[in-house]
């Protein structure tokens, strides 16, 4: 032995090389998996929903949208319930519910659930003024917010219903929804 110390196996060129190429590498995969923003827009809305309790109680107009990961119409509605969450910041809270989520069961008989996407409508009160079973398009998301956040009556949609206050003596009506695994 010589007393010498071992050389380095790459030399600094080769280093700077190695590390610009895993950066390279890194972003080219984040893009590829669609940026920052990655999962659909069903997984997006859910990761930035308000628990339906703050939401309730804030002062805005909410709209609760039951649904389910595997719901096919439910995903179908993300996108236009994504852009309607975008375009309605600080004057409408867009609330996710995975009927699936054993935490949100007591909502999920409290609303009555019996189809998704069901969606839930509320004034600023958080009084419930409204309630859609299924499929609803963008321009229809877009009548309802408009309502909501200007308090004004819903639109006459077709499987669009209004909630009105019970009183003890009212007689019972049998629901005339769609069934649990109805999608509108």
């Amino acid at each position: 032995m010589t007393g010498s110390s071992p050389q380095p196996l790459l030399g600094p060129v080769q280093r700077i090389v190695l590390v610009v190429a895993a950066i390279v590498l890194a972003v080219g995969l984040t893009m590829m998996r669609g940026g920052l923003q990655s999962g659909s827009p069903l997984e997006q809305l859910a990761r930035r929903s308000l628990t339906p309790d703050v939401a309730l109680s804030n002062g805005r107009p909410t709209m609760i949208e039951f649904y389910a990961d595997w719901c096919q119409v439910c995903r179908e509605m993300a996108p236009a319930m994504l852009k309607l969450e975008q375009s309605t910041q600080q004057q409408l809270d867009v609330v996710m519910v995975n009927v699936d989520n054993p935490r949100w069961q007591d909502l999920v008989d409290r609303y009555d659930v019996n189809g998704i996407p069901q969606l839930n409508l509320f004034n600023a009160e958080g009084d419930a003024v409204g309630r859609s079973i299924g499929l609803r398009r963008g321009e229809e998301l877009s009548l309802l917010a408009d309502a909501l956040i200007q308090d004004s009556p819903l639109p006459s949609l077709q499987g669009l219903g209004r909630v009105s206050e019970r009183t003890d003596d009212a007689p019972q009506q049998a629901s005339s929804t769609s069934g649990p695994r109805s999608h509108g």
